[in-house]
């Protein structure tokens, strides 16, 4: 069963454009409620994209390693996904998870920097993630 990543193309293409209008916007001169609400653009990019993330890497496990998936952690998932080459090294993974925790449970200004550089950060393993399931999608 091929894995219709359509949803995740998406994902990663809305959090890369949000990124560059942030990049572009915030370089300019924005006032702080504007650069707010584009760092907050980033952010709900950077939730909904990890969301999709660990969700396809679940997936392509279940599809090709087998139904045990359903009992593993967060870290647990993203091990296998290493151990299967889905990723390349687990510890960002587990930051973009606890950084995801963060957005859920609380909301501060310094909590919004900081989410939204772990966003930058993130896109990169994101598209390297969707880059490895388009060649092994099968």
């Amino acid at each position: 069963m091929v894995l219709d990543l359509s949803s995740l193309e998406k994902a990663v293409d809305s959090l890369n454009r949000a990124i560059k209008v942030a990049e572009s916007s915030i370089q300019g001169i924005v006032d702080s409620d504007q650069e707010e609400v584009i760092q907050a653009g980033v952010i709900q990019n950077f939730e909904f994209t990890y969301e999709l993330c660990w969700k396809f890497m679940q997936r392509w496990l279940e599809k090709n390693v087998g139904p045990i998936i359903d009992r593993l952690t967060m870290k647990e998932l993203f091990r296998m996904a290493a151990e299967h080459q889905l990723i390349k090294k687990v510890e960002p993974w587990f930051e973009y998870h606890q950084t995801r925790n963060l957005t859920s449970h609380t909301y501060s200004l310094d909590i919004a920097d900081e989410v939204y550089k772990t966003a930058i950060r993130f896109y990169k393993d994101a598209k390297k993630f969707l880059t490895i399931l388009e060649e092994r999608n099968d």
